[in-house]
C-alpha cells in the first residue's frame, strides 16, 4: 500500500483552505458526479456519528454521504463545523489556550485504506483535520508537529489567523486569578469532536480535531492527535473514536481496542463499555474525569457508553439526525 494514497483528486486535499463547508461541496462537485455509484456498489445507508450533540457537524457528514461523498470527505467537512464555530472553547477557532494563553490545536484523520495522518500543537491553523489528512496524503509521515505542520499549512494554501477569540482570552484572564487546573465532568473545558462515517461505497474513515485541555501545560497534547487511542478504522471490521480526559485514553489505547473487541465478536455497543471498563477498574481516581466512546462496524451498527452521565452521541442516517443519550458506568 503505497504511502501517497488519493482517494478523490489532489486538487481537493485542501478541503477548500479554510474557506468553509459550502466552498467545500462546491470544490467537490465535479469530482462526486464522476464517480462511479452504480446501485451494485452502493450500500442501501450511510451513516454518520459524532461525540456529544454536534448536531450541524454530524448532518453535515451525514448529508455528504447521502450525495455520495467518501467517508473520508465527509467527515473532515463535518468537523470543519466545529473548527470553525468560534462559540465552541474546545475545538478549532475560538478554543481555550493553554495556560500561556496560546491555542493550540491537534487532529488527526484515517481513511479505510489504513492510511493515517496527524498534526500535534499547531497554532494559526483553523482547519486541522483537513491539515491531518494533507500530512496523510502529501508527506511520507504520518504526524507533524508545532511549527513544522503550520508550515506545511501554510506552503498548501491554509490562511494564517488568530485562533484566540476576545471571549476565549477573557475567560482565560479570569482564570488567571486562580489558575484551578481540575476538570469538570461534562463542562466543555476538555471535550473533542470524534467523528465516523460509513460511506455508499461501505467504507469507513473518521476525524478527530480538539483544542485539548482548557488551560494545560504548554506542549500539551492528549489522545485525540494519538492513531491507536482518539481514532482508530480498521475497514474490515470498524472504528472507533474517544473524547473526554485524554490521558486515561491513551493509556488504554481505547479507540484500537475497542476495533479489537469488535474483531472477536463484540458489537460496538458492547466493546464501548468494555473500553470504559478496562479505564475505571484500573483507576479508582476514575469518579474525578469523563471519558466517552463512540463505535460503528461494517454492517452500520453503533455504540456509545461513557464514565459518567450526561454523554450524548450524534447518529446520522436515511435523513435522521438524532443525539443518543449513552449508558454510562456510574449511575446518576
Amino acid at each position: 500500500m503505497k504511502r501517497r494514497n488519493f482517494i478523490t483528486t489532489t486538487s481537493l486535499n485542501t478541503i477548500a483552505i479554510g474557506l468553509g463547508i459550502n466552498s467545500f461541496a462546491q470544490a467537490k462537485t465535479q469530482t462526486k458526479n464522476n464517480q462511479d455509484l452504480s446501485t451494485s456498489k452502493m450500500n442501501e445507508t450511510a451513516v454518520a456519528i459524532c461525540t456529544w450533540e454536534f448536531t450541524k457537524a454530524n448532518a453535515t457528514a451525514g448529508a455528504l454521504l447521502d450525495q455520495g461523498y467518501s467517508a473520508l470527505d465527509a467527515v473532515i467537512a463535518g468537523v470543519a463545523v466545529e473548527e470553525e464555530n468560534i462559540k465552541n472553547t474546545t475545538v478549532g477557532k475560538g478554543g481555550s489556550p493553554d495556560r500561556e494563553g496560546n491555542v493550540t490545536l491537534d487532529a488527526c484523520v484515517m481513511d479505510h485504506t489504513g492510511n493515517c495522518g496527524s498534526v500535534m500543537c499547531v497554532e494559526n491553523i483553523t482547519n486541522v483535520a483537513a491539515l491531518a489528512r494533507k500530512v496523510m496524503e502529501d508527506t511520507p509521515h504520518v504526524i507533524m508537529v508545532g511549527k513544522g505542520a503550520e508550515e506545511l499549512a501554510l506552503a498548501s494554501g491554509f490562511t494564517s489567523e488568530k485562533l484566540l477569540t476576545e471571549e476565549s482570552e477573557k475567560a482565560w484572564k479570569e482564570w488567571l486569578k486562580t489558575s484551578d487546573y481540575k476538570p469538570i465532568i461534562n463542562i466543555e473545558n476538555h471535550d473533542t469532536i470524534g467523528m465516523l462515517g460509513l460511506d455508499k461505497e461501505g467504507n469507513i474513515s473518521g476525524a478527530c480535531t480538539t483544542s485539548g485541555l482548557a488551560y494545560k501545560m504548554k506542549g500539551r497534547v492528549g489522545d485525540s492527535p494519538v492513531i491507536g487511542s482518539g481514532l482508530f478504522i480498521d475497514n474490515t471490521i470498524g472504528g472507533a473514536a474517544a473524547t473526554g480526559m485524554g490521558e486515561e485514553v491513551i493509556k488504554t489505547v481505547g479507540s484500537f481496542l475497542i476495533v479489537e473487541l469488535m474483531r472477536n465478536g463484540m458489537t460496538p455497543q458492547e466493546a464501548c463499555e468494555e473500553a470504559v471498563r478496562r479505564i475505571v477498574t484500573s483507576n479508582p481516581n476514575h469518579i474525578n474525569f469523563q471519558v466517552a466512546y463512540i463505535a460503528i462496524n461494517k454492517k452500520g451498527e453503533t455504540g456509545c457508553y461513557c464514565i459518567h452521565p450526561g454523554f450524548k452521541m450524534m447518529h446520522y442516517s436515511n435523513q435522521e439526525n438524532k443525539p443518543i443519550v449513552a449508558g454510562s458506568y456510574l449511575k446518576s
